[in-house]
């Protein structure tokens, strides 16, 4: 390991990306600490630490709410615009075309009605999120033109963090978007270490030792999870061209385990939230009828069983929806067909997608369990053993990102090593 971090940082074009990413992280860190103007920190961070709705949204954007920062909304307007398109290929086929048949340049164009559709998102995110604040007795009231100024600080500070996450892309080296979310992430650890220390109770050891082993093998098996996959064998026909024969040869076709990613936990987090979201803007109300319902309805959404129940509900549900929507058995199966490959033992057409629909079914339902177990299992220890610090160590969509990010990372590092050992040799 360590002889290869030496020949990173041998190698002048790699240490040069590397350095890039790590300066467009620390710009980012700066960006989430700069508050909006006319805000009372004290009385917002109360705030968060006693809802645990606002709690989650504040974790899932790596606690730049609760400083309402510039960047508050982070990622979060980019990364549901770019949802939104995606499922929007399921009844669009011209939007379909242009993302998976389109090439490079259509992928562009996708990527640029994702950057627009971000504005609006973000304006509509910004201004709904300090309305409820208002209503809460957070922030004080704000004339028309504050309200403007506030909510054009918001969206400029996603559209920034936007910006900084597609140069890390294309000037330096892993997935922008899921480094710049890994750094929100991974930026909590000094302040858990901190607060874990400041709340250390001798009496709790048993609960501490039972809380690390819990995280080593969550992590364990959240890495297994995610690099696991079904080789399905695929043979190609032998074909003769002139005097030369091609083909006959046999590979595979990789299905993985899990081919929603964190997907499914963050659509299902939005349809979590959004109840206890419109609930919390209607409970002071002056209609007492609607105030009664939204408190209620509120109640609710804070039992932690009930939550955990419908959560874990969303997330297999959702795993299964995602896939179905970004793979398409029969079009894998045209083609293969096209290139002279077959399953063998399966007739090709009709009967391959059948066969592989069959397969991603059944390895999807592991991977929809065990994505809903990891999205419940930080609720379910805190409650057990009541330690509260680092809970991304062990579940949750923040333990999957930071995996996911690093297991990439890796992988594309090891990539720009072997091209180049190619390229000595």
């Amino acid at each position: 390991m360590f002889q290869k971090i030496t020949r990173i940082f041998h190698i002048k074009d790699l240490r040069s990306k590397i350095i890039f990413v790590l300066i467009i992280l620390a710009a980012s860190r700066l960006i989430a600490a700069i508050p909006i103007p006319g805000i009372d920190l004290s009385k917002l961070q109360a705030f968060f630490s006693s809802n645990q709705l606002f709690g989650m949204m504040n974790v899932f954007t790596g606690g730049t709410m609760s400083r309402m920062s510039i960047a508050m909304l982070g990622l979060g307007p980019y990364i549901t615009a770019t949802i939104i398109l995606q499922l929007l290929t399921m009844i669009s086929p011209r939007l379909k075309e242009m993302y998976q048949e389109a090439g490079e340049q259509g992928r562009e164009r996708f990527n640029q009605y994702a950057r627009i559709a971000t504005v609006p998102l973000a304006m509509i995110q910004g201004f709904s999120f300090l309305k409820i604040l208002r209503g809460q007795g957070i922030i004080p009231i704000l004339s028309p033109i504050e309200t403007i100024g506030n909510i054009v600080i918001i969206t400029a500070g996603a559209v920034l963090l936007m910006w900084l996450g597609e140069l890390i892309t294309q000037k330096g080296i892993g997935n922008g978007v899921s480094l710049l979310i890994f750094a929100g992430i991974v930026d909590r650890i000094p302040s858990q270490i901190g607060q874990t220390i400041s709340t250390w109770d001798p009496s709790k050891i048993f609960s501490y030792i039972i809380f690390l082993a819990t995280a080593l093998v969550v992590i364990s098996a959240v890495v297994f999870i995610t690099e696991g996959q079904k080789n399905i064998p695929i043979s190609y026909a032998k074909r003769i061209r002139g005097h030369k024969m091609y083909g006959g040869a046999s590979t595979f076709l990789p299905l993985r385990i899990n081919q929603a990613g964190v997907i499914p936990i963050i659509f299902a987090i939005s349809i979590m939230l959004m109840p206890g979201l419109v609930a919390t803007f209607f409970s002071h109300s002056t209609i007492p009828a609607l105030a009664s319902f939204a408190t209620k309805l509120n109640s609710i959404f804070q039992n932690q069983i009930f939550y955990i129940i419908v959560y874990f509900i969303l997330v297999v549900a959702f795993t299964y929806f995602y896939t179905a929507v970004t793979f398409d058995p029969k079009n894998v199966s045209e083609n293969l067909q096209k290139s002279g490959g077959f399953i063998p033992g399966i007739r090709p057409g009709q009967n391959t997608s059948q066969y592989i629909s069959y397969i991603i079914n059944r390895i999807t339902l592991i991977g929809a369990v065990f994505l809903g177990f990891i999205a419940v299992l930080p609720m379910i220890v805190q409650k057990l053993t009541g330690v509260v610090s680092f809970e991304f160590l062990i579940g949750g969509t923040a333990l999957l990102i930071v995996v996911s990010v690093v297991l990439e990372t890796i992988k594309q590092i090891n990539a720009q090593l072997v091209m180049r050992d190619y390229e000595s040799f």
